[in-house]
């Protein structure tokens, strides 16, 4: 096998897709640009949504990337050997391009030729079909993988019975919907009328192709048949090829006119195949950080199972703090910032169960800054932030423990009620694990059935209050979202106008109840700054100005005038968005232009609202409205907004 780092991992497949006809576009941050239905962006085809739906890439029909990505779902699954929050995702795309027969072989070629991965210890899963739907099984994908497997001399039989067990000779598995089907909308029968769809081929690696390891045996799951989907820890999923090839017609489906291909693959995967280790967390990229932490607790990483699993949480959770500071994300109490402030937290918890009563969020975070740097080169040029933030929010939280331990002594004259642990976690932020490690040493219990009750009720009051916040895939298109996110346009503007040039967007949140703009100013605006920038926003609106898209380089962009960051998110082409007439920003008649994906509507005059108001007036007259201006961290203001 081959010896490599993840950063020439990641450079092997950029180069080989660049080979075979892709643009090269660099990764989008991790708050979403065109996505207000998620906070993060959580997978490679997120920033391509607007392209899997029709819209023209301004650099092409063949895209290529290594997308940062975070998933604050997967925090509580973090500590064994395969789940982190943080992750790479490389990813291809073909927009009406290249299919099927491409795209498996190049994957083929390049985990079996590029990467040297022994094909024998290789699997991949195909679509089965489905005879209600009239779907066809996908045997192309199947066939196709059967020739490749051939042309290296291994007989790889087919099965349709995968969860019953491997056979012989069987590498080929048909799984239904739920496994190898991708939709936003999840299995067909979900899908609504129109909705794009179709199968997808995924790729898995054993780690244990003779069994000697005893992995499965080993496992919670021996008493099942192992598969390649088993959760036994034997078999890992390195890669997915999704062939958006159908749309719902009624109650069947037909072909869609234009294909797509949606590929992608877990870089720290990869590493970890190439090591022909399960185990992500001894994959290159986090040796610094377990040295820092080996000389800091005086333990090694595999010294035991809680030493393990405590070492598993702090490299995850550090490395996704330091990534999201550096893309602006601050430890908070709200939104993405509420999340930085977990992981360091969970992190500094953890660091308790090696022994480690020094600050040491600042020096993994510093050797997490070292490995990337020349990849993610904000992560250099932020570095003082994002230490300084580490640390900071680590004293605070030290201290948020210590109070937390004076509460504890409070009530530990008894064994412990689930009320008592709950009021612990939720007002002083103080873990479950520490209540419990904390009334084991005087002896006494904890009640955790009314614990995990009362967390279960908070916890499904909280999901049901963010309701379209957290959640992720295709959706945000609709009408309402399309109007909101025009109009932040025009709130841009409007508030460098009435605050000055210096204002810049800081992020935003779109659900189809209001728009939220973020945006760096240092003081509280006053009622009349309130008043004109809504002022200038309705008269745009009233103007019904036309909304054109453009596809131009980033030099002509940036030659022009448009608003937008212009660090490494963005590739040698881009797509901007004028409204008004004219072409440079700062023209007569141009009033607002800016990089972005979209979606936006044809004209201004759309974010009018028609019909009539229970006051008697004429809802045209109800536009665009201020709702709340407040402070969200140092030198940044939100704007929550509503078209009413």
């Amino acid at each position: 096998m081959m010896s490599l780092t993840v950063n020439e991992i990641r450079s092997k497949f950029l180069k080989y897709m660049e080979s075979k006809g892709h643009v090269i576009v660099p990764s989008s941050s991790l708050v979403p640009e065109n996505d207000p239905t998620t906070l993060f962006t959580g997978s490679g085809m997120q920033p391509m949504v607007p392209y899997l739906l029709g819209q023209p890439h301004p650099l092409g029909k063949r895209i290529a990337d290594s997308q940062k990505s975070f998933r604050s779902q997967d925090i509580e699954e973090v500590g064994d050997n395969r789940h982190t929050t943080f992750f790479e995702m490389l990813g291809n795309w073909s927009f009406g391009d290249y299919f099927k027969e491409e795209e498996i072989t190049w994957m083929w070629n390049f985990l079996i030729e590029e990467l040297k991965l022994d094909p024998q210890n290789f699997y991949v899963t195909c679509f089965k079909g489905n005879d209600e739907l009239n779907i066809p099984q996908d045997t192309f994908s199947a066939e196709l993988w059967q020739k490749l497997f051939a042309a290296k001399g291994i007989l790889a039989k087919i099965s349709d019975n995968p969860e019953g067990g491997i056979n012989e000779g069987e590498k080929i598995f048909y799984y239904g919907e739920k496994k190898n089907w991708w939709s936003r909308m999840g299995v067909p029968a979900n899908m609504g009328e129109g909705e794009p769809g179709g199968p997808d081929s995924e790729m898995f690696y054993d780690f244990d192709p003779r069994g000697e390891k005893k992995i499965h045996e080993n496992s919670v799951f021996a008493h099942e048949p192992c598969h390649v989907n088993c959760d036994c820890g034997r078999f890992l999923e390195i890669g997915n090829n999704v062939f958006m090839q159908y749309k719902k017609v009624g109650s069947g489906f037909e072909e869609l006119p234009q294909m797509n291909v949606d590929h992608g693959s877990g870089l720290e995967r990869y590493a970890c195949a190439l090591r022909n280790d399960s185990d992500i967390f001894n994959i290159d990229i986090f040796d610094e950080a377990k040295k820092t932490l080996e000389t800091m607790s005086g333990r090694g990483y595999m010294s035991d199972e809680k030493t393990i699993y405590a070492y598993r949480v702090i490299l995850d959770h550090l490395r996704a703090a330091t990534f999201l500071i550096g893309d602006d994300i601050l430890p908070g109490n709200k939104d993405q910032m509420y999340f930085v402030r977990r992981l360091i937290r969970r992190a500094v918890r953890f660091a308790r169960d090696l022994g480690v009563s020094n600050n040491f969020t600042k020096e993994v975070g510093s050797s997490f800054i070292a490995v990337y740097k020349d990849e993610f080169k904000n992560l250099e040029e932020k570095k003082e932030v994002i230490l300084n933030e580490l640390e900071k929010e680590e004293v605070k939280f030290r201290k948020t423990l210590e109070n937390g331990i004076r509460q504890f002594e409070k009530i530990a004259n008894t064994d412990i009620s689930g009320n008592n642990a709950f009021d612990l976690l939720q007002t002083y932020g103080f873990p479950i694990e520490l209540t419990e490690e904390l009334a084991k040493e005087k002896s006494l219990t904890v009640d955790i059935a009314e614990f995990q009750r009362l967390k279960d009720e908070h916890s499904q009051a909280s999901r049901t209050a963010s309701a379209g916040k957290f959640k992720g895939g295709l959706g945000g298109d609709g009408e309402i979202e399309t109007k909101y996110h025009t109009a932040t346009h025009l709130l841009h503007q409007a508030l460098k106008i009435v605050l000055g040039e210096e204002v810049n967007q800081k992020g935003s949140n779109i659900t189809p109840e209001r728009l939220r703009f973020d945006f760096s100013y240092g003081e509280k605006m006053t009622d009349e700054q309130k008043k004109r920038v809504e002022d200038i926003v309705n008269e745009k609106i009233k103007e019904s100005l036309p909304v054109i898209r453009e596809d131009i380089t980033l030099d002509e962009a940036k030659a022009r005038g448009a608003i937008g960051l212009f660090g490494d998110k963005y590739g040698e082409k881009v797509s901007i968005y004028k409204i008004g007439e004219g072409s440079n920003r700062g023209d007569n008649n141009l009033f607002s232009l800016e990089l972005c994906g979209g979606p936006h509507v044809n004209s201004t005059g759309d974010l009018a609202v028609g019909g009539i108001h229970p006051d008697g007036t004429s809802q045209k007259d109800k536009k665009f409205k201020i709702i709340k201006e407040e402070a969200v961290s140092a030198g940044v203001r939100r704007i929550k907004a509503v078209l009413e």
